[in-house]
């Protein structure tokens, strides 16, 4: 399972809030909310943050085994 704990500890680095990613970089309302569900977003949106960020995907993006 991919999880993005890392972006919010990037953004808060960056001083980048939810709120300027929506307004100076058009990131939608859903995106947001996908990413803090850890639900399914695109690569596109991905490499949009690492831009954003100037990060690599490591620092918004993590893999973690499923715990059944």
């Amino acid at each position: 399972m991919i999880v993005f704990d890392r972006l919010w500890v990037t953004m808060k680095e960056k001083g980048i809030s939810q709120y300027k990613l929506i307004k100076d970089y058009k990131v939608s309302n859903g995106q947001l909310d996908r990413l803090r569900k850890n639900g399914n977003v695109s690569t596109y949106t991905l490499s949009e943050l690492c831009r954003i960020l100037n990060c690599s995907l490591d620092d918004i993006a993590e893999y973690k085994e499923d715990e059944e």
